[in-house]
């Protein structure tokens, strides 16, 4: 009874048997234990294991995108790499998301060949059906339209020009109706390719040098077409520095090349210039330098100007008003909206140059104090500046589609010999210059002051108009948060105080 109470306890557990490795030959003795009580010794030795030793298979190597790593990336089925999505310049992952909702369809499957109808040139033409309901319903119709619709249906076909009349293409002449005027002209631009929409003049003129427009700085004359009245009424367009303007005329061109062919217009590179003022800025240390790029986003056309400094450090505020303002219009020497006055943009450019350290005096004119020259050696400031929470984010414009950054860099002063490197001073704007229709348009008229109900903090959702612009051109935009330019929402323009 002992001797098998001692057998007993040597003998391993049944769960352990069930925990052997498949491919592992070589058991413990524990497992071939016999019953018989001479077999006891032998329980207590391991056979030698027959397995040997392999190596581990290598690690998969590393790829450049850190979240594609991780213990989620080996139990993806086959072990595909999804890596191949992520931009290479941007680092942004690409959404197909907006491609699928494409592919999906909407509506029923009678609306598809109802579309596919209006584009057939071979359907069977409905004019019987219009000659059959009495003129006086169509009156009623025509009432509910406006006087734009109104021409555009009369101008369809000749039955219902002979149901509704000429009497809403002359109801377009009237003073009143310049604005449905130019939305009923404006649908014509397809046609006429040779000829460019004048919007004070409410007519097609034709252009002078079709294809071999360039933008030129305001004090040139610069025509695209012959216009009767173009002494008496101004065109439409926008400023962007003191001196440079962009006419409304070349939104159009560039847009209609896009939407339509290039004949109807011009590429958009063409309009994207580099210049400098004449003027030079605060105690003539240097001169603003420009350049403005566009870009075309969902028909859209989309405008960034960069403007450029050297100021100097510790400017008092006499200066630094020289600086920033034109002494010609009192309107800064960078590229603004019309809503510039009304917000803080005009004090973030003071607490940028602010922060501008001090230049460190040469090693001459610091040996030059003796024996101080040690102290003044040792404790040298650093030239990298580094802005605080007031001027450092992103700023948009409640009022209108406009962006703002102010940049403290290190950049290089060609025209200075001496110090050739310096701290810059630099804003950049972005704005949405709208579809090019019409000077009408939301966001032309809201940029220029002429729309009062547009809210960009409502409108621009999503991307930013930077984050678009930028993701176009390789370049990163800094991570930026964006607040308003307005915070306090103060309307005064010229009233107030605070932007001079």
């Amino acid at each position: 009874m002992v001797f098998n109470r001692l057998f007993n306890s040597l003998r391993p557990k049944a769960s352990r048997n069930r925990l052997r490795s498949e491919t592992d030959d070589g058991e413990s003795a524990y497992l071939k234990a016999d019953s018989d009580a001479g077999s006891t010794v032998n329980t207590l030795r391991s056979r030698a294991s027959r397995n040997k030793l392999r190596k581990e298979p290598p690690p998969r190597p590393k790829t450049a995108n850190a979240k594609g790593t991780g213990t989620l990336q080996d139990y993806r089925p086959n072990r595909r790499s999804f890596d191949h999505a992520v931009d290479e310049q941007t680092g942004e992952r690409i959404d197909h998301t907006a491609l699928l909702h494409g592919l999906a369809h909407m509506g029923s499957f009678d609306s598809m060949h109802e579309a596919y109808g209006i584009d057939n040139p071979d359907r069977p033409s409905g004019e019987h059906a219009i000659a059959s309901l009495p003129t006086n319903l169509w009156d009623y119709i025509v009432g509910y339209l406006s006087p734009s619709d109104a021409a555009s249906l009369a101008f369809s076909t000749k039955t219902l020009l002979n149901r509704i009349g000429r009497d809403p293409w002359h109801a377009l002449n009237l003073p009143e109706n310049h604005r449905y005027k130019i939305e009923f002209l404006v649908h014509m631009d397809r046609d006429l390719p040779n000829h460019l929409l004048c919007f004070p003049c409410a007519i097609y003129h034709v252009r002078i040098i079709p294809g071999e427009e360039r933008l030129k700085a305001t004090h040139i004359i610069n025509h695209l077409f012959e216009c009767p009245n173009a002494l008496t009424q101004v065109a439409p367009k926008t400023r962007l520095t003191v001196g440079h303007t962009l006419p409304f005329s070349f939104v159009q061109l560039v847009l209609r090349s896009n939407r339509y062919s290039p004949n109807h217009g011009i590429p958009v590179e063409s309009i994207c210039k580099r210049w400098k003022d004449p003027q030079l800025g605060a105690q003539g240390t240097g001169t603003w330098s420009h350049q403005s790029r566009y870009y075309i986003d969902k028909g859209h056309l989309l405008l960034r100007v960069i403007s450029q400094c050297f100021p100097e450090p510790d400017l008092p505020i006499s200066a630094q008003r020289n600086l920033l303002y034109s002494r010609e219009d009192y309107f800064p020497y960078f590229s603004v909206c019309a809503h510039w006055r009304d917000g803080d943009l005009m004090d973030i450019c003071k607490c940028a140059l602010g922060h501008i350290p001090k230049r460190r005096e040469a090693i001459s004119s610091q040996l030059k104090s003796g024996p101080n020259a040690i102290f003044s050696l040792g404790n040298q400031r650093s030239q990298m500046s580094s802005q605080c929470s007031v001027c450092q984010p992103m700023r948009r414009c409640p009022r209108c589609p406009t962006e703002y950054l102010v940049e403290l860099k290190f950049a290089e002063d060609k025209s200075d010999q001496v110090n050739r490197f310096k701290q810059a001073m630099t804003v950049t704007r972005w704005s949405d210059l709208g579809n090019g229709t019409s000077p009408l348009s939301p966001e032309w008229a809201a940029m220029n002051g002429e729309f009062e109900g547009y809210d960009s903090l409502d409108t621009v959702k999503g991307r930013a108009i930077s984050g678009t612009f930028e993701s176009q051109f390789g370049v990163t935009l800094p991570g930026q948060r964006i607040l308003s330019l307005n915070p306090r929402n103060e309307i005064k323009g010229e009233d107030g105080h605070n932007w001079y």
